[in-house]
């Protein structure tokens, strides 16, 4: 599964030069684990995302963004009416703020 956090957490590890199992224990997970993050497979904690971002000097904001994104493909992916929905949803925030 192609995931946009996944990617850009790849990207950013590897602009910084560090390897998985550099950076998975900082995480207090095992390099399996974050590969898995990086591929699309499992999901990191929302909680963790603040430190990721501090290790891998990212925007907190953007991977923030990238995960909420492919938490809700996941949710919607398979459904005919998809593009409906997160029309909703985004005049539904829209209308929030």
């Amino acid at each position: 599964m192609d995931s946009q956090f996944g990617n850009r957490v790849r990207a950013l590890r590897e602009k910084q030069k560090l390897y998985l199992r550099q950076v998975a224990p900082l995480l207090e997970m095992d390099t399996a684990q974050l590969s898995k993050i990086e591929k699309g497979q499992r999901h990191l904690k929302k909680e963790q995302i603040p430190l990721l971002a501090e290790i891998l000097k990212a925007d907190k904001d953007e991977l923030i963004t990238l995960w909420l994104a492919d938490q809700v493909f996941d949710v919607i992916k398979d459904e005919n009416m998809a593009d409906e929905a997160l029309k909703s949803v985004s005049r539904k925030i829209k209308k929030k703020k």
